[in-house]
């Protein structure tokens, strides 16, 4: 039976690993790796995560080592792996890490490839409004996302697709994408297919900066970043002094003389605001401290008045062509 490790630290993972455990005749996993554990949520407490608690519950062998450094290299390779799957792990693995388990290590990676590389692929698909995205299954080497591919898993895109929808959907792709491909890699006749690099692209690690809005954009472009940057970092909306979070937009192919960023009121799905080209309809708000509603019920609690004029903040890039710095 295939000894397998895992390195995964964020719940993406854990529809998989149920499939892996589940896998009538293997692989066995051996040990996990993972983030260390850190403080979350309002009272900063200290929690382990979700893929940490999975394996606790399984009695799997947890590691969490802060640097992968020789040393840990060597608690590695006493474990004996055969091969080693990562996703969404959080780490960089040096080439004598590569090097150590005979089958060698593959990634997950949440586009199709060479598309999206970097810390951000789902929320770009989103923003970028593609119809099509998917999960990457890729043998890892010492550049970013840029191993041979083993096999792509598709899913489509729905029109009020977002960050979060979208990452659901790309977690359940993972499952059929694996089982279909591991016994060719524990066997060590896996099919290998190099990457084109001139198509690469390029996303960065996201921060709270990165959630604004520049109304003289067009409705579609400013739709696809509320939605790919749901939930996290989230896109937030000024008026004066209040911030207002947006949870799920779409644009309308309406033409108006309105100055970008001027609210044209509430209808039966949402706070319409102008644009530079079309009608940007809001349909979910959240103002500070409360939670996020349907734009309907928002604004029974909180009207905003017509002809009130958001304010607009340039937008940094999260997609290029070259490899992108935070």
């Amino acid at each position: 039976m295939t000894r397998l490790v895992f390195m995964g630290s964020d719940p993406i993972a854990l529809p998989l690993l149920e499939a892996l455990a589940g896998r009538i005749g293997g692989p066995e996993i051996v040990a996990l790796y993972t983030q260390p554990d850190r403080p979350s949520g309002r009272g900063q407490q200290v929690r382990p995560n979700p893929v940490k608690l999975w394996a606790m519950a399984r009695g799997i062998e947890v590691l969490q080592p802060d640097r992968l450094d020789e040393t840990e290299r060597l608690k590695l390779e006493s474990i004996r792996p055969d091969l080693i799957l990562v996703m969404a792990y959080g780490h960089l693995l040096r080439q004598s890490w590569l090097d150590t388990p005979p089958r060698g290590i593959y990634n997950l990676h949440t586009s199709l490839l060479p598309e999206y590389r970097g810390a951000s692929p789902i929320q770009a698909t989103v923003l970028e409004g593609d119809v099509e995205g998917g999960v990457t299954l890729m043998k890892m080497v010492a550049r970013l996302d840029a191993g041979p591919v083993v096999d792509l898993e598709r899913v489509r895109l729905d029109p009020l697709e977002t960050a979060a929808t979208l990452e659901a959907k790309l977690a359940a792709a993972c499952v059929p994408l694996v089982q279909r491909n591991l016994d060719s890699i524990g066997q060590g006749i896996v099919v290998l297919r190099p990457q084109d690099d001139s198509r690469a692209t390029f996303t960065r690690r996201l921060r709270k900066a990165d959630g604004v809005l520049d109304f003289s954009a067009s409705a579609e472009m400013l739709a696809r970043r509320i939605n790919g940057l749901f939930p996290w970092p989230g896109v937030n909306i000024k008026m004066g002094d209040l911030s207002i979070r947006c949870g799920l937009a779409e644009a309308l192919p309406e033409a108006g003389g309105d100055p970008p960023g001027r609210v044209l009121g509430f209808d039966a799905a949402g706070l319409r605001v102008a644009t530079g080209s079309g009608v940007l309809r809001i349909r979910r708000l959240q103002r500070p401290g409360g939670r996020m509603l349907e734009a309907t019920e928002f604004a029974r609690g909180f009207p905003i008045p017509e002809g009130t004029l958001f304010d607009s903040q340039a937008m940094p890039v999260l997609v290029g062509n070259e490899p992108l710095r935070a």
